[in-house]
């Protein structure tokens, strides 16, 4: 059945199938972005204004939800009672003729891995920056991802109503701290209070945004009073791109004047190779600047066709692109990327970035890691917690399955002859570990259900058993990582739990080089084991301290190559729980120069035992060491506190390597143990009376002192007298 020439809805539903047909725009009119910034810089509001002003949703709320409402993007109940984005949500809209998939994500580091998967999939991002705050200290952990993925993005500076709101300090954090090479698009008209639009310097406009909520944008004259300023940022603005891109610059260099055209290209060209990022202003709350920042999308961010992808194929040794046709040909194998999971009221969603090809309800794809075949039943289209189903999705689009059991970081494919495998996400590892408890164990049940779903939905969040404590252990990214899990277990499950007080992801490695020569001989009557490895254990250096590394040097027979995997593995069994404190090995490798076995008496088991006897040997004779991870910390607050955060950093052994002091304000960073910066957030707000914030990131693995680790020895080796006793 055709449909209506005037349909403007991706979607419509056939009168006479009841069945859903999708129109799918050229490709050239399809941006997939996300919103991410340092915490409490606006990105949710921002995304609500972008909501509202493309008619997605008919009026705007507040994040923290003041109307009892709450964004659009905040859907979860907690995400409402503290006005922070938990999880990252997805949404679509349409802007002058184009389809933008938005995703909106987290500011708190703790809940970095959002980020990292959107990013992941992602072709542009806008990067949001407080016009007080500036550069912060998740702005690096954003902008590290970006680069990560090449991902260009454009920068919003928000919040400029604010009072001590300074763009031009942003701009110069941006060039220093970031090291970015940007300049402004437009200028703010006013500051603080008397903010009310923004000049665009290409065009030489002033733009106001009339009406209730900003929606009409009206352009004008610029104030005399601006003129010169203009003149002076434009040319700035030119100088910058030109030293990006090489048609700009020979343009500039021959002394001509570009036109308006010529300066969008660039601008274009240079911000989709990362080697410009252009800044735009305004304020999201006070409904300024958010249309233009639209605009900007669609002309500098590139568009899915203009992104290189590559993808693992088993038959090829360098990664292969995956082509993706302007025309959005569907004649190439189906490739896709499981990038989120999510249990919502629908069921099982499983969030999917496609790269080449079509799927459509009932089609029959292979997850290429399990090699299982699965049927599509349902497709959609999401909107933060509602969904919109489609009957197909393309190259290019992000849409959802259902009820599809696989995990995050699984490739999908239209057959099974197609090894191709997208590279996965980065996931970084958990630095905080907490006891957890089930308040009422009739609730047992109900709890396994809910850390299956959450390990399997977040993979930065993990649980085990500790068969030594008898004690079940989550670890995750940081205190309110876990907290937030344990109320949801809460809400969502009815089980309440307990946290116990956070134990630190320690590490034992080896500080100096040590033999080991280790013969395992059994024999019982009969067929017997034996397996002798000979070698050497190194110590990492210290940028690869959390590492094990098997290095198999040996040559000959006296080792068959068939038994080496059995080395490896008895090697990683025995860095699972090291001698000193009971926590894993990491910072070796393990470099195995010769052997010995027996023509009837060796096999697997034999080299295992054999690998993890010479383990054994390393820790008697070996000298090692115990590291702990280190935090980067950003603490800001009003100046008159700045001497007591100080001597509160130095307390917890802390190394202060910036301070910074602007307008009243303070910011100190400092490199500290994460051991000692429990109950921090107490200490901080009871210094600077509740006006002190502060963030903390991973940064490395570091030897701990020597009062840790001998805390650390004793309290193993009283663990394992009380155990020894009690068995």
């Amino acid at each position: 059945m055709a449909l209506p020439v005037d349909c403007k809805d991706q979607n419509h539903i056939c009168c006479r199938c009841s069945s859903i047909q999708t129109i799918h725009k050229p490709v050239e009119k399809i941006r997939n972005i996300g919103v991410s910034a340092h915490i409490d810089s606006g990105k949710t509001t921002l995304t609500e204004r972008l909501l509202f002003y493309t008619g997605k949703i008919n009026e705007m709320h507040e994040v923290k939800g003041k109307d009892k409402v709450g964004a659009t993007m905040d859907s979860m109940e907690l995400e409402r009672q503290r006005g922070i984005t938990i999880q990252s949500a997805a949404t679509y809209v349409q802007w002058k003729g184009h389809n933008i998939n938005i995703i909106d994500t987290p500011g708190h580091v703790d809940f970095t891995i959002e980020v990292e998967r959107a990013l992941r999939v992602l072709d542009g991002a806008i990067l949001v920056l407080c016009g007080v705050g500036g550069v912060q200290a998740q702005t690096y952990t954003v902008t590290r991802q970006m680069k990560r993925y090449d991902v260009p993005c454009l920068i919003f500076i928000n919040k400029l109503d604010r009072m001590g709101a300074n763009h031009i300090k942003v701009l110069q954090q941006v060039r220093n701290k970031l090291t970015f090479n940007s300049a402004l698009m437009q200028i703010p008209l006013g500051l603080e209070s008397k903010h009310n639009g923004v000049i665009d310097l290409i065009s030489r406009k002033a733009i106001y945004f009339d009406g209730n909520h900003g929606e009409i944008v009206r352009q004008d004259e610029i104030p005399r009073d601006y003129k010169a300023e203009t003149e002076d940022r434009r040319q700035e603005l030119i100088e910058t791109v030109s030293d990006a891109d090489d048609i700009l610059g020979e343009i500039f260099l021959n002394e001509k004047v570009p036109t308006e055209e010529e300066i969008h290209a660039a601008i274009r060209r240079s911000c989709m190779a990362r080697k410009f990022m252009p800044v735009f202003v305004g304020s999201a709350l006070k409904n300024k600047g958010v249309q233009p920042l639209l605009d900007g999308v669609l002309s500098y961010l590139p568009n899915p066709a203009e992104v290189n992808n590559y993808a693992f194929n088993e038959e090829e040794s360098e990664p292969v692109k995956v082509l993706m046709d302007p025309a959005r040909d569907d004649s190439k194998p189906f490739v896709a990327l499981a990038f989120k999971l999510e249990q919502s009221r629908y069921g099982q969603l499983t969030y999917l970035r496609v790269y080449q090809g079509k799927i459509a309800r009932g089609d029959q794809v292979y997850n290429v890691r399990t090699g299982k075949k699965i049927k599509v039943g349902r497709l959609a289209r999401m909107h933060a917690s509602d969904m919109e189903e489609v009957s197909e999705a393309m190259a290019g689009d992000i849409c959802a399955f259902f009820g599809i059991d696989c995990a995050t970081g699984d490739s999908f494919v239209s057959s099974n002859n197609v090894k191709l495998s997208m590279e996965s996400i980065f996931v970084p590892e958990p630095v905080i570990s907490m006891a957890i408890k089930v308040n009422d164990k009739n609730k047992s049940e109900h709890f396994s259900k809910a850390i299956q779903r959450f390990t399997k939905e977040d993979p930065t969040f993990h649980c085990k058993w500790d068969a030594d404590n008898k004690e079940m252990i989550v670890s995750g990214m940081g205190e309110l990582h876990l907290e937030i899990y344990g109320q949801r277990m809460e809400r969502e499950y009815n089980c309440p739990v307990t946290l116990g007080k956070p134990k630190v992801a320690f590490r034992e490695t080896l500080t100096a080089p040590c033999e080991f020569n280790y013969l395992h001989k059994k024999q019982s009557g009969g067929a017997g084991q034996f397996g002798r490895v000979i070698g050497i254990m190194d110590p990492l250096p210290p940028e690869e301290n959390t590492k094990v590394i098997f290095s198999n040097e040996t040559y000959g027979p006296n080792v068959p190559k068939q038994f080496i995997p059995a080395i490896e593995k008895g090697l990683l069994m025995m860095c699972e729980k090291g001698a000193l404190t009971g926590h894993k090995i990491a910072g070796i490798k393990f470099r195995l120069q010769d052997g010995d076995n027996h023509c009837v008496d060796s096999n697997e088991i034999s080299f295992i035992l054999a690998a993890q006897g010479a383990v054994r040997q390393v820790y008697e004779f070996g000298r090692w060491n115990i590291l702990e991870p280190i935090m980067k910390v950003e603490v800001t607050g009003p100046a008159e506190y700045q001497g007591e955060v100080l001597t509160q950093i130095t307390k917890r052994f802390g190394i202060i390597s910036n301070t910074e002091s602007s307008e009243g304000y303070f910011t100190i960073t400092a490199e500290v143990p994460l051991n000692d910066m429990f109950g921090y957030t107490t200490e901080l707000r009871t210094a600077t009376q509740g006006k002190g914030e502060f963030t903390m990131e991973y940064s490395r693995y570091s030897p701990a002192r020597a009062e840790v680790q001998q805390r650390l020895v004793e309290e193993y080796q009283n663990q394992l007298a009380v155990e020894a006793k009690r068995n």
